[in-house]
């Protein structure tokens, strides 16, 4: 027995176009714009989608630029402060911060590759080069941690004063102002777009932040003749990356491993039940490429539906789970016929 199929692609979440069968382009658009229409392989049901899509990426790149030229102005600041100072406290923090500049660096590749249409062999686009940036910037993170540790191991075999300490302080609420300024601004962009790695990166730049103000504790320590203080809290500011650490390459396994949040699933399933004609919801797979969520559901409905019939019900699922999952960008809807004595016949 055949399985009544229905895929319908390409609704955003907060931008849903209610007619079934088409789509309304808008009257002006740029030149570059209206080539790169006709240039990019779509049909009339997703081309609002690639649009959509391509906006999302461009106002990512705008964000990880930005806040790029911010923290590279933040740690170039506190990199001077370093050489005349010699805090290792400041030096862990400026490591901190350049590494988290750098971040943006893999995101904004992945951003750009993620905009290539599918292919023959990447079927399902090139979104998932977000998961390798990922795992570029977990390698970037436990390399700053290293280098601050071990710095700050060795200013504690071999103490040496700090100099120009309330210059050591500034330079700790310049970290923290740079940090919180380019945390507010991702976080932002990174929930309007949909962008989990992008709100990631910004929550630790708020965690660079704080450790930022560590530095201040450091310079208040020097400042009354600790030279241990300046180390410690070096080590502290280590013990801090690796919290973040710890934290980013769970993110990153988890994207890697398909994994999604269980109330994501609760929701799809809810809403599925509530459509008329559904009998039963015996599959729900949700899964993450780039910053958009697909999903594959198997649903069961009676078996003296026509095909046209089962369309419609699996249609109507369909637009009912784009609106009830954020970020959903695509579903694949297979219908199931049952017996009237309730026998369940699945094929693939």
């Amino acid at each position: 027995m055949s399985t009544y199929s229905a895929i319908a692609m390409d609704h955003d979440h907060h931008h849903h176009d209610h007619h079934p069968h088409g789509h309304r382009h808008p009257v002006r658009r740029a030149w570059w714009r209206r080539a790169l229409h006709r240039l990019t392989p779509h049909s009339h049901d997703t081309a609002g989608k690639v649009d959509a899509c391509l906006e999302a990426s461009r106002d990512g790149l705008r964000a990880l630029w930005i806040s790029l030229a911010i923290l590279a102005a933040t740690a170039a600041a506190q990199a001077v402060i370093v050489v005349v100072s010699g805090s290792v406290a400041l030096l862990g923090d400026t490591l901190h911060n350049v590494a988290d500049a750098l971040t943006a660096v893999p995101l904004a590749i992945a951003f750009l590759v993620g905009r290539r249409a599918a292919t023959r062999a990447y079927t399902y686009g090139f979104g998932r080069a977000e998961d390798l940036a990922g795992i570029v910037i977990v390698a970037v993170i436990a390399g700053s941690a290293l280098a601050a540790g071990w710095t700050a191991v060795d200013r504690l075999i071999h103490p040496a004063s700090v100099t120009h300490v309330p210059w050591v302080a500034a330079a700790g609420i310049v970290g923290f102002a740079g940090n919180e300024i380019v945390a507010r601004y991702r976080i932002r962009v990174g929930r309007r777009i949909g962008s989990a790695a992008l709100v990631a990166d910004g929550l630790h730049a708020r965690t660079d932040g704080f450790t930022s103000l560590a530095v201040v504790a450091a310079a208040g320590g020097a400042a009354v003749g600790w030279r241990w203080a300046d180390p410690l809290v070096g080590l502290a500011i280590t013990v801090a990356i690796l919290y973040v650490l710890r934290d980013a390459a769970r993110e990153v396994y988890r994207r890697l491993m398909d994994a999604v949040d269980p109330t994501l699933v609760d929701t799809a399933e809810t809403t599925l039940r509530a459509v008329p004609g559904v009998r039963d919801v015996t599959a729900v797979r949700l899964r993450w490429i780039g910053h958009r969520l697909h999903a594959e559901v198997d649903l069961v409905v009676d078996a003296e539906l026509s095909l046209v019939a089962a369309h419609t019900v699996a249609a109507d699922a369909e637009h009912q789970l784009t609106h009830a999952v954020p970020r959903l960008m695509s579903a694949t809807v297979h219908t199931d016929p049952v017996g009237q004595a309730g026998a369940h016949h699945h094929t693939r």
